[in-house]
């Protein structure tokens, strides 16, 4: 692979502030993901994942599942990580958009009615994090230096 590229793509800013995004929202992203991939922590695991989507729409529902609960899951854990964070950040912003659009947007904004405005904070920080890079304390930082 070209060097230049993986520079690129681990390049980050010299900031400690980016683990105070990092560290939660990876937590938050593996949760969810083990949710809808393996039923962990009350979630439906991949078939009823995948049921549940097929009866919104998002055909087909257990492919849908699966692309939805890797990206959260090991996008996720490469925030934690923050291994390949800006690629991760662009996975994640997509699917927390496709959330937003397809689940939350016409119940309103508040958490208390199903509405987005959670999604909306993920998006944040994946768009964040996808600006910023990973940080000092960081795997990509380690790469980008070498």
């Amino acid at each position: 692979m070209n060097r230049s590229y993986i520079t690129r793509i681990t390049q980050t800013n010299a900031s400690y502030a980016t683990l105070a995004l990092r560290i939660p929202a990876g937590i938050i992203f593996i949760a969810h993901g083990a949710q809808k991939l393996f039923g962990w922590f009350g979630g439906y695991g991949l078939e009823g994942t995948g049921q549940w989507m097929e009866s919104i729409g998002l055909a087909p529902g257990y492919l849908m599942a699966l692309g939805a609960g890797g990206a959260e899951f090991l996008g996720g854990l490469a925030l934690l990580l923050g291994l390949l964070v800006r690629p991760a950040a662009a996975v994640l912003a997509l699917t927390m958009l496709v959330a937003i659009v397809t689940v939350h947007l016409a119940n309103g904004l508040f958490m208390s009615n199903n509405g987005y405005e959670f999604a909306l904070a993920l998006l944040a920080i994946s768009v964040s994090l996808l600006i910023s890079g990973a940080g000092r304390l960081s795997l990509d930082r380690v790469i980008s230096l070498r």
